[in-house]
């Protein structure tokens, strides 16, 4: 038999949940009278954990797809997507330009050596091109003084065939956060003032659920929005719940138990001895450990659910195991099953915070070792 630990992925969830974005911009664009944004569904990093043919199924109804591998922008095409595809941090050497041209990407264009690159690149077809501009986060993108310079050389490339349309971009650092977005859009907006009409995208999922206004374009104009993390049912905000926008989760980590220990009051359970009952307790050791991606700093009172009752971790997480205080389900015995996350259990987001960390990781961590399946 195998070890009593799986991970399913909703399809379903992840239909519902793009859908869930799209009417929030849509209702946006009703307000302010303006042609909604079309959404780039972002699918990096193996779409977050949840498989990347999983995600072109789940995400079938968005405009494009977002990620930043040159394989997994591959398998996408091989999976049958035949929409627009945009490479977050664009190519990386001139040979990466023959994969471009081949499976017809667009391309973020961020540093002067990737504009040689193209300068000199021979393709069969234009490449439609996304300028990044760094508006304040310091990551990647033209300096504001020179974003029209750089944009200007895109253009250039342009007229001579070898690029097609020439979109603007930035990233928003504090979305999720009291500083907001306008700071920097105002730098973005006033260095791209002066440049060329072409596609715009500055939200990411923060800003999509909590600005959709500035991505309600007008006539003529495409605004592209950029959703990653709340398109799997986790919330970008360490304020907000995922379910208060009505997303769900699209993946749930189950286990099982697999023994039941009497621990006298006062007696440690687990390594380091960091949990001692006050009191006589029944606890149930679970078939999930930090090798399956369960995070190791998870400590007592991370939320859990135990034959459908919310429960709690105790003491420290093994490697291959963790423990649950029984006492809230006095029936549950062997083969109980155990939701650490998802589904019928706490939200990814509670467990992160109980180990000081952000759903994005558990979801991107869970290990090859876990069965992923997908469901409906």
């Amino acid at each position: 038999m195998p070890r009593p630990i799986s991970a399913s992925i909703s399809i379903s969830a992840l239909r519902h949940n793009l859908a869930t974005v799209r009417r929030h911009l849509d209702q946006a664009a009703r307000t302010a009278g303006g042609v909604p944004a079309s959404v780039w569904a972002v699918i990096k990093a193996n779409a977050y954990g949840h498989g990347i043919e999983r995600a072109v199924t789940g995400f079938s109804a968005a405009q494009g797809l977002a990620m930043l591998d040159l394989d997994e922008a591959v398998r996408c095409r091989e999976a049958g997507w035949g929409g627009p595809i945009l490479l977050l941090e664009g190519f990386f050497r001139p040979a990466d330009l023959d994969v471009v041209d081949r499976y017809h990407l667009t391309s973020t264009v961020h540093t002067s050596e990737q504009l040689d690159m193209l300068a000199s690149a021979r393709l069969s077809r234009r490449i439609d091109v996304m300028v990044k501009m760094n508006s304040g986060m310091n990551r990647l993108g033209f300096a504001p003084q020179h974003y029209a310079q750089a944009h200007a050389r895109v253009v250039q490339l342009q007229e001579r065939g070898v690029v097609g349309s020439v979109g603007r971009m930035t990233h928003f650092a504090c979305a999720d956060g009291p500083l907001g977005v306008a700071d920097q859009l105002e730098i973005f907006r006033g260095a791209s003032a002066d440049v060329a009409d072409g596609p715009v995208s500055v939200c990411n999922s923060a800003a999509t659920l909590r600005y959709p206004e500035i991505s309600v374009g007008e006539a003529g104009t495409v605004h592209w929005v950029r959703p990653g993390i709340c398109l799997y049912g986790a919330s970008p905000f360490d304020d907000v719940p995922a379910a208060a926008y009505g997303l769900q989760p699209a993946m749930t980590l189950r286990a099982e138990l697999i023994a039941v220990q009497r621990v006298a009051a006062g007696q440690a359970v687990g390594y380091g001895a960091t949990f001692r009952p006050d009191r006589p307790m029944r606890v149930g050791v679970v078939a999930c450990g930090y090798a399956d991606g369960y995070p190791r700093l998870a400590g007592t009172g991370t939320p859990v659910t135990v034959a459908g009752a919310p429960s709690r971790l105790v003491g420290r997480v093994s490697m291959d195991m963790l423990m649950v205080d029984l006492d809230p389900v006095p029936h549950a015995g062997v083969g109980a099953p155990v939701v650490l996350w998802g589904e019928g259990g706490p939200s990814v987001d509670e467990v992160a915070r109980a180990a000081r960390t952000i759903g994005y990781e558990l979801l991107c961590a869970v290990a090859p070792r876990v069965p992923i399946t997908a469901v409906a």
